[in-house]
């Protein structure tokens, strides 16, 4: 199973499956001439426990509810793509350019692959994607390589369940790849010299990922996602603790500023500036702003000459909306995009 085909270099019909914490969503989707059309999209909310971070931990839940979903879409076909949201490691690694695919491959896969994993290679499924060639600081052309990997006990825990539903995996990818992807058309407009932080704001985690040339070359998931600013939306008004968000949607993120320490500072005469609610929000948000600023000082330490030109967001409550402004003033971001992708209901 190739990471990175394409979800649609497949002759087979199927449907994308995305896996959450909350939900599963399904989507087919046909070609339509040299357009694509969406025939069908659903939802099925998950069991609390049934996946978490990334991992199946409950296969017959899970299986039971693409199942269910399937059915009530009136769905029949035997394939699926999906995606594995913030467990994948991934790596641009340079690598001798004389060497043919056989030697590349042997290279990366039983050489090199060993040395930037944190786990024993044995333990891991591996794929790899070769990218251009470029000259190295002593004059010596190499070739650089994408080198993406999962731990096989989360790939064959995949594979089992969507089989258990009835279906097999034709992609298995990771979820950054595919967003990649997605917004591809709006990431061309960058020369090679710029950079595009992607950041998805998922259930219980973010993604955060640096992209140059549509390649990520840094990538971390962070603990905070729209359940912690739920909980803490929740703690604040003395509400019991939930797992539906849907709180959020009569919620609005005030424009804020943020000082030079990245605390977020509500600007005066904003309503529900003393709202406790509008507050535990804002202190969430400004930790996952912080967090996002960390990434870029990673980047920057390591002596790239990137240039961070556009910020793109994925949200999964309309209330987020206004999350750019929690971006610190003065950031090396002199063009801020804003790119919003609306969850699957």
């Amino acid at each position: 199973m190739n990471i990175f085909k394409s979800l649609f270099s497949s002759k087979q019909r199927g449907v994308g499956v995305e896996l959450t914490s909350e939900r599963i969503n399904v989507a087919h989707i046909r070609k339509q001439g040299q357009k694509l059309k969406l025939e069908t999209l659903a939802s099925v909310d998950l069991p609390e426990g049934a996946f978490q971070e990334g991992q199946i931990l409950d296969p017959p839940a899970v299986a039971e509810a693409i199942q269910s979903v399937m059915a009530e879409s009136r769905l029949k076909v035997k394939y699926a793509t999906t995606g594995i949201p913030g467990r994948a490691i991934t790596r641009v690694i340079p690598v001798p350019s004389e060497l043919d695919e056989a030697e590349l491959r042997s290279m990366v896969l039983d050489q090199e692959a060993s040395l930037y994993l944190p786990f024993p290679r044995d333990e891991a499924d591996v794929d790899y994607q070769k990218l251009g060639f470029f000259v190295d600081e002593d004059g010596i052309e190499k070739v650089q390589v994408l080198l993406v990997a999962v731990r096989k006990e989360i790939t064959d825990n995949y594979i089992d369940t969507f089989q258990q539903a009835g279906l097999n995996l034709n992609v298995l990818e990771t979820t950054s790849f595919a967003l990649i992807r997605t917004i591809r058309e709006q990431l061309r407009q960058f020369t090679p010299q710029e950079a595009a932080a992607i950041v998805d704001i998922g259930f219980e985690s973010t993604e955060i990922s640096i992209v140059v040339d549509g390649i990520p070359h840094f990538s971390r998931t962070v603990p905070i996602g729209t359940f912690q600013i739920q909980s803490a939306l929740s703690r604040a008004m003395n509400l019991p603790p939930s797992r539906n968000t849907d709180l959020l949607q009569g919620m609005t993120v005030p424009t804020t500023s943020m000082d030079t320490v990245g605390s977020p500072q509500p600007i005066t005469g904003t309503p529900g500036g003393g709202n406790p609610g509008t507050a535990a929000m804002l202190r969430v948000l400004g930790e996952l702003a912080d967090e996002l600023r960390r990434s870029i000082d990673f980047i920057s330490t390591k002596g790239r000459t990137w240039r961070l030109r556009s910020y793109c967001w994925r949200v999964r409550a309309d209330p987020l909306a206004n999350l750019m402004s929690f971006l610190p003033s003065g950031s090396v971001c002199p063009r801020v995009k804003l790119i919003r992708f609306q969850r699957c209901h």
